[in-house]
């Protein structure tokens, strides 16, 4: 008797009361069954015409995948039954249908993290952990697999995301990403068909609301350069701020590991902590003037400029990323009572002196210099970044209507 195979769906719910779809491979009429690795509602299948309804957001690439599987079956069928008619449905599963692999989404999660923590990439490590937290906790379960992973369960997820966990829109999509993330390293790893990947068009739509940057203005940078009775921290914590800002806006963690080796031929050459290019700027005057004043304190042209590292354990990342969340948290915390002393009413953190480099430089840098400043490795990131500081035409337009 030849053996064949057909697409079902198990009548056999998990928790969450979702139907596998199967391969149902009968010889003898015994019949063993393949999983495809994903479930849907009873009422999103057809069982006349064998086939996921329309009604299912991933009807179509859901129908594909069970039409080249069960191709890929029949066709091995065929190959076994002219080798071995004898052989079972059993053996049929076992040779013509192996799992890629068995591995789940937080298998994957887990190298993700374990790759930051070998890059010792520990403030991506730390915020990545705390977002799979959200999805474990969602899911209530660590055997999540890929294929559960659909726009329903996305949508259904962000819900949760913004109602139960009190998270922004643009915090509730962060999550998203780093889903997108593990699921598109599946696909490279095969492990998932990338004909079930619930992100993009006519899916989950992964789109920020747009946000407002705001940044010091030259007025107010100078009320912050001529600010007086500051204390020794305070005065530190301004230094740090303004060094970040005359070099482009700086990042903070760069900033700290600036060494005085660094310093030569008038330019400062340092490697960018977040994607390790190679920076060399000219040293403006005013940040000379800071590298003077923590000049006493150079213990050899290996030592940090600024103290906050010199105590760090670069054995340890985790240490050396504490000491980096302290030291930002330090310098916020006065940065605040600075810029009251100073008259500004704007909020200033560390991450402020970047947005400030972009508000003073408007449309008057060109993009591609500015592109090499910030060391986007993409002009459409340096172009859309600056959008946020460039109102002048919109300004002029405004004015040219209501001014009558």
């Amino acid at each position: 008797m030849s053996a064949s195979a057909k697409i079902i769906l198990r009548k056999k719910p998990n928790t969450k009361g979702m139907f596998p779809l199967a391969i149902r491979i009968t010889k003898n009429r015994r019949s063993t069954y393949k999983h495809i690795g994903h479930y849907i509602d009873m009422e999103d299948w057809d069982e006349k015409n064998l086939r996921v309804k329309k009604s299912h957001p991933n009807a179509k690439s859901l129908n594909s995948l069970l039409s080249s599987k069960l191709t890929e079956v029949n066709k091995g069928l065929m190959n076994l039954q002219s080798e071995d008619g004898d052989v079972s449905a059993t053996q049929i599963k076992r040779n013509i249908y192996k799992p890629i692999s068995s591995l789940t989404f937080f298998d994957y999660a887990k190298e993700h993290l374990d790759a930051l923590e070998a890059d010792k990439k520990m403030n991506r490590y730390t915020t990545d952990t705390a977002l799979l937290t959200y999805i474990s906790d969602f899911h209530k379960s660590k055997e999540l697999r890929f294929q559960e992973i659909n726009l329903r369960f996305l949508k259904r997820f962000k819900t949760y995301l913004m109602g139960n966990r009190n998270l922004t829109e643009t915090s509730a999509l962060n999550v998203m990403v780093l889903i997108r993330l593990i699921y598109n390293r599946a696909i490279a790893d095969k492990v998932v068909s990338k004909d079930l990947y619930p992100f993009g068009k006519g899916s989950f739509k992964i789109k920020f609301p747009q946000t407002i940057k705001i940044g010091l203005n030259k007025k107010e940078i100078t009320q912050l350069e001529n600010v007086q009775n500051l204390s020794e921290v305070q005065r530190h914590a301004l230094n740090v701020w303004l060094f970040s800002f005359y070099f482009a806006g700086m990042r903070v963690s760069d900033v700290l590991f600036t060494k005085w080796s660094m310093v030569y031929d008038g330019r400062l050459n340092y490697r960018m902590s977040k994607n390790t290019k190679i920076v060399s700027l000219k040293i403006p005057q005013k940040a000379m003037i800071i590298l003077k004043y923590y000049e006493n304190n150079k213990n050899g042209a290996d030592d940090f400029i600024f103290p906050e590292m010199k105590k760090a354990d670069f054995s340890e990342a985790k240490d050396v990323y504490n000491k980096i969340k302290v030291a930002t948290s330090k310098f916020n915390k006065n940065l605040k009572s600075i810029v009251k002393k100073a008259g500004i009413n704007k909020k200033v953190t560390m991450h402020i002196a970047r947005h400030s480099f972009g508000n003073i430089a408007g449309d008057s840098i060109h993009p591609l210099m500015l592109q090499k400043l910030y060391r986007h490795s993409d002009l459409k990131t340096t172009i859309n970044y600056q959008a946020n500081f460039i109102h002048k035409e919109a300004d002029e337009a405004l004015d040219s209507v209501v001014n009558f």
